[in-house]
């Protein structure tokens, strides 16, 4: 395993899995607030869930 950081500077490749996993985190919460159910800054319009008849 210690060779393979002689191959890569250990401070690039952290910067980069930061940067990567960052651009991830933008990607996935812009996907999730297009959408009606997990769009938390417009209130998340959901359909109203029909209820059943009450049994007597």
């Amino acid at each position: 395993m210690w060779r393979i950081w002689l191959l890569f500077d250990p401070r690039r490749v952290l910067v980069a899995v930061a940067v990567f996993l960052f651009a991830l985190a933008l990607l996935i919460h812009f996907i999730l607030l297009s959408t009606n159910k997990y769009s938390w800054i417009e209130g998340g319009k959901a359909k109203p869930v029909a209820m059943a008849p009450a049994q007597k």
